[in-house]
């Protein structure tokens, strides 16, 4: 096996995207146009595709993440690996190859570790493919390690069935209510609205939140291939609640979302999410990703708790990722180990 970038030039997009139009495992942290919306934060990024004998069989996304801390690779929800490779042997040997080049690059770069993000089963064999690699598991991830999901190839009435029957009832109950407005906007202007109401939710719930740089710069990544919305509920007149949704190969994504808390109990959000559904639907997605999840039958206090079980309501299945894995190349590692460490104990995750 051999490694190298796949340049803009040449019909590099075109390649990437054809090859992961083929993989099963994969989310939007891995489409070309997430790697240009990390460019235009001012991250460097690499994009590294594994052949043998002249083919395609994995790519990994690489970015450079630079903090107050220390700087580091990481490679989000990657790597993404060809449906051919079916033996652990294989998958082995791309993880090796992968990871020479990384090093080379650390080295390179002076970052402080490495950090892979993998969408792949969460499963003992895979774990132990990275385990026999030297990585170990990370103090706080960086992005979902598992979602939940819904399959959308049925028909609008069937996947209401499917909803439990609370979720169901507001969904009908929004469409009744002529005070309840839902909109679509392709308008990177209504990004400020989303912002402002984002701004009220991290008043209430204490988070750090992303930039209004941060979300126009997303929204202006995707939107020139058409693959983003924002979905913004209107209550008498007013925005309430708003939600990023991403359309990528054949799967629709929720991102981003922002309910102003003293609406709380309007049921918008309901009809909210059941139009980006549908949108989704009509843009041929097979597959709804509402994005993180928690169990929270085992994890009650989780933070994210509330919002799984508010996804749950609209059926599907949960599908989770081997775990965040770091690996060190230098001692101010343990510096962001740390630092890590205090802000999961302070958040409850």
């Amino acid at each position: 096996m051999e490694i190298k970038e796949i340049n803009p030039s040449f019909d590099g997009k075109n390649q990437w995207e054809e090859f992961l139009l083929l993989c099963d495992r994969k989310s939007f942290l891995h489409s070309w146009n997430w790697g240009e919306f990390q460019k235009s934060l001012g991250n460097k990024i690499w994009r590294l595709g594994i052949y043998e004998d002249g083919q395609l069989l994995a790519v990994a996304l690489t970015i450079k993440h630079t903090a107050r801390r220390g700087s580091y690779l990481i490679v989000p929800h990657g790597p993404v690996v060809s449906l051919k490779l079916k033996t652990q042997n294989s998958k082995l040997k791309v993880l090796e190859v992968l990871l020479t080049k990384l090093k080379e690059l650390a080295r390179e770069e002076k970052v402080d570790f490495i950090r892979i993000s993998p969408i792949w089963e969460r499963t003992e064999e895979n774990i132990k493919l990275f385990n026999s690699l030297g990585f170990s598991l990370r103090p706080l991830h960086s992005h979902p390690e598992s979602s939940w999901k819904l399959n959308i190839e049925a028909s609008e009435e069937d996947l209401m069935n499917g909803m439990r029957k609370t979720t169901r009832y507001l969904i009908k109950q929004a469409e009744k209510n002529k005070d309840i407005h839902i909109t679509r906007s392709f308008d990177i202007k209504d990004v400020e609205e989303f912002n402002k109401m984002h701004l009220e939710v991290v008043k209430k719930q204490n988070f750090v939140p992303f930039s209004l740089e941060y979300f126009r710069k997303e929204f202006m990544a995707f939107e020139p291939d058409k693959q983003i919305a924002l979905f913004i509920a209107n209550y008498k007149g007013k925005v309430i609640a708003a939600s990023y949704g991403i359309f990528w190969n054949n799967m629709a994504f929720y991102h981003h979302a922002a309910l102003l808390p003293e609406y709380k109990k309007i049921p918008a959000s309901y009809l909210l999410q059941w139009e980006a559904i549908k949108e989704a639907k009509r843009k041929g997605c097979k597959i709804y990703d509402f994005w993180g999840y928690s169990d929270p039958v085992k994890n009650p206090n989780h933070p994210y708790s509330g919002p799984t079980l508010f996804k749950m309501g609209f059926g599907g299945y949960k599908d989770e990722y081997v775990l965040t894995q770091d690996l060190p190349t230098s001692h101010k590692y343990w510096i962001s180990y740390i630092i890590e460490s205090i802000r999961r104990v302070k958040r409850g995750l």
